[in-house]
C-alpha cells in the first residue's frame, strides 16, 4: 500500500482515529477520478496531455461501499497561443459519492488537438 496510514489499511486501529473506520485514501480516490475521466470522455477525445493540476482537494473522505461517479465542467476553452494546433480547456473536475457530495475537486487544464 502506497499510503499506509492506519486509516486506510487496519480496520481495528482505524476506529480510533478520528474517522472511526477505514477510509480511502484522498490519493486513490486521485486515481479513480482519472479513471472516471478517462472512460467518461478523455480515451475517445484528442487530448494532447495536461500541464498539471492548479487545485486538489479531498474534501469528503470515501467510506467502504461509497459508489462514486465523476462529473466536468468547462470552465474556459481557447485556442493556444504558442501552438495555434491545440485547443486549451480549464476544468473542475469534481467526484461525488452516492449522496451526491463532493468528496474530491480539483481543477486543471488539458490541451487538446484541433480539427483543421
Amino acid at each position: 500500500n502506497w499510503d499506509p496510514q492506519d486509516f486506510h489499511t487496519d480496520p481495528v486501529a482505524a476506529r480510533d482515529t478520528p474517522f472511526g473506520e477505514l477510509v480511502a485514501s484522498g490519493w486513490h480516490t486521485g486515481c479513480v477520478a482519472m479513471r472516471l475521466m478517462c472512460d467518461g470522455y478523455l480515451k475517445d477525445s484528442s487530448c494532447a496531455g495536461s500541464p498539471g493540476i492548479d487545485e486538489l482537494k479531498f474534501v469528503k473522505p470515501v467510506r467502504p461501499g461509497d459508489e462514486l461517479r465523476f462529473r466536468a465542467e468547462v470552465l474556459e476553452s481557447r485556442v493556444s497561443q504558442s501552438k495555434p494546433d491545440r485547443g486549451v480547456v480549464r476544468w473542475r473536475w469534481e467526484v461525488v459519492n452516492q449522496q451526491s457530495e463532493v468528496v474530491l475537486s480539483m481543477t486543471g487544464t488539458q490541451f487538446f488537438l484541433r480539427r483543421p
